[in-house]
C-alpha cells in the first residue's frame, strides 16, 4: 500500500493561537506577562514548545537554557488543559484526507509534538479515526528530520515505508523526506508559507482540494485490492 503521511502543526491545523497561550502563561509566571503575539509569532509556535520559550526569554533579555528545560513541562501542562481552544483545521484538510483514504492511499501523521498531546488533539477534535497511525516526537527513540518515524508512520498506516510521501510545512520534513528517500509536498498557506519553494520540495501545496492529484503524481494511484470472490460467468 502507498501512503500519505501529514505533519500536524501548521500542516493539518494551524495550532498556533493554544500553543502561544502556553507559552505565555509560562511567561506570565515568570513575572514578563504576556510577551508573545499571534500576529508575529505563529511561525516560532509551529516549532514547537522549546523554540517559544527560546524566542520569548531572548525577547525580554532573560535568555538562559536551564530555565527554559525548568518551564517546558508547565508549558505541555498548559497547553494540555487548552489545547484545542483557537485550533482549526486549514480549509479542506480532512476532505482531502477522506478523499485519500476512499482512493485507498493509507493515511497517517508524523509530528514532533509529544505522541499523547497529538493523540489528545485529534481526538478531542474528533478526527483520530481517519488516521492509521500516529508517530510523534516521543514515539520512538528519534525524531524528526531523522527518517526512521516517518517510515514508522507509513508501516502502522499499512504501508511500504519506501511508498510515502510527507506533507508538511518546514526544513524539517523536507530534510525528513530528503533522508527517507521519498518525496515531500510543503504547504504554503502557513505562516511560514513564503518560504517553502526555497527549500525545493517536490511539490508545493497552495490548497488541499489540489492534494489527492499531487500525490497520484508523486507516488502512483494506491494499490487496488482485488475482490477474491468475483462474479462468475453464469452462461
Amino acid at each position: 500500500m502507498r501512503t500519505v503521511i501529514f505533519d500536524l502543526d501548521g500542516t493539518l491545523a494551524d495550532t498556533s493561537g493554544d500553543l502561544l497561550a502556553a507559552a505565555n502563561h509560562c511567561f506570565r509566571q515568570m513575572g514578563h506577562g504576556d510577551v508573545l503575539v499571534h500576529d508575529d509569532d505563529a511561525a516560532v509556535a509551529l516549532r514547537g514548545g522549546r523554540m517559544m520559550l527560546t524566542h520569548g526569554l531572548k525577547r525580554v533579555g532573560a535568555y538562559d537554557e536551564d530555565t527554559v528545560h525548568a518551564y517546558y513541562p508547565t508549558l505541555l501542562e498548559a497547553y494540555a488543559q487548552a489545547i484545542d481552544t483557537h485550533t482549526r483545521f486549514y480549509p479542506g484538510a480532512l476532505e482531502a484526507v477522506e478523499m485519500l483514504r476512499t482512493q485507498g492511499y493509507g493515511v497517517g501523521i508524523c509530528t514532533n509534538k509529544p505522541e499523547a498531546l497529538a493523540d489528545q488533539l485529534l481526538t478531542q477534535m474528533g478526527v483520530r479515526d481517519q488516521f492509521a497511525s500516529l508517530v510523534g516526537a516521543d514515539t520512538l527513540p528519534v525524531r524528526k528530520p531523522d527518517p526512521e518515524p516517518l517510515r514508522e508512520a507509513a508501516r502502522r498506516a499499512g504501508g511500504h515505508p519506501d511508498l510515502c510521501v510527507l506533507i508538511g510545512d518546514s526544513d524539517t520534513d523536507r530534510n525528513t523526506a530528503r533522508a527517507a528517500g521519498v518525496p515531500s509536498v510543503l504547504v504554503t498557506f502557513g505562516p511560514s508559507g513564503e518560504d517553502m519553494a526555497a527549500l525545493e520540495p517536490e511539490a508545493l501545496l497552495h490548497h488541499f482540494d489540489d492534494l489527492p492529484e499531487l500525490v497520484t503524481g508523486l507516488i502512483g494511484a494506491a494499490a487496488q485490492i482485488l475482490d477474491p470472490n468475483p462474479l462468475q460467468d453464469q452462461n
